[in-house]
């Protein structure tokens, strides 16, 4: 299995409405894409003064259905966050592979 991991850092006063967002919206959209098989959210327990962090983690088959997101479908969804919370986050994207 690999995890598509995306660590997402959002300004503090918009922590609650992007974690809705994300749940109402975001994460469905991606797994409508059908390229994963579920899906965590996370939240860094160090809280930080500036912004609150979180961790979303889609699991997959493959590279194959990572790459098919990647190509298909990540571009316009990013574009879709980018719009939502522009200037608000940093973001910044890791491969795992699931060893156990």
């Amino acid at each position: 299995m690999i995890i598509y991991s995306v660590t997402i850092k959002i300004d503090k006063p918009l922590a609650d409405e992007w974690i809705t967002w994300m749940r109402s919206e975001h994460i469905p959209d991606v797994m409508a894409t059908g390229c994963f098989l579920e899906h965590r959210v996370l939240r860094l327990m160090l809280d930080e003064d500036d912004g609150s962090t979180f961790s979303i983690q889609y699991k997959a088959n493959s590279m194959d259905e990572i790459s098919k997101y990647q190509d298909k479908f990540a571009a316009e969804l990013q574009q879709k966050h980018i719009a939502r919370f522009k200037d608000k986050f940093v973001a910044f994207r890791t491969l795992l592979e699931e060893l156990e």
